[in-house]
């Protein structure tokens, strides 16, 4: 199969106590948008898919502490044009926010917030490209 050079290739996954909280916090305080939202027969989320401009996040409902996919908390960096009036959205919807906005010494101005549930969100102007292996170069 032929990878789609247009479209993402890592998918950050979270798994949350409280999914559909999660996606409702996600979605009002960092306007992520809701692609998909699929459902076990309890009605607890399978699998849920956010957008974040071209990229996506994924997450799940926390299973029960034998699952190898409850990893704990995580620390994401999303890239954003406009961490300044991000920040004033995050901040309005109540998100803790943990690091202020700052100029960084590698030029990025970002900041962090924590969600419910505890993990890391930063955001900020930094958008490395990723190296690429000599045989394709």
């Amino acid at each position: 199969m032929a990878l789609n050079q247009n479209a993402p290739t890592v998918f950050p996954t979270l798994s949350y106590d409280d999914a559909d909280a999660a996606i409702a916090f996600l979605t009002g305080a960092f306007g992520m948008v809701p692609a998909e939202v699929a459902r076990d027969a309890e009605g607890r989320v399978n699998h849920a898919v956010l957008g974040w401009h071209h990229d996506v996040i994924m997450l799940s409902s926390r299973r029960d502490e034998s699952s190898p996919f409850n990893t704990g908390k995580a620390v994401l960096y999303l890239v954003t044009e406009d961490p300044d009036a991000l920040h004033g959205k995050a901040e309005a919807a109540g998100a803790e926010i943990v690091l202020g906005l700052v100029d960084q010494p590698y030029g990025s101005r970002e900041f962090a917030a924590r969600d419910p549930e505890g993990n890391m969100w930063c955001f900020g102007t930094y958008q490395p490209a990723a190296p690429q292996p000599a045989e394709s170069r």
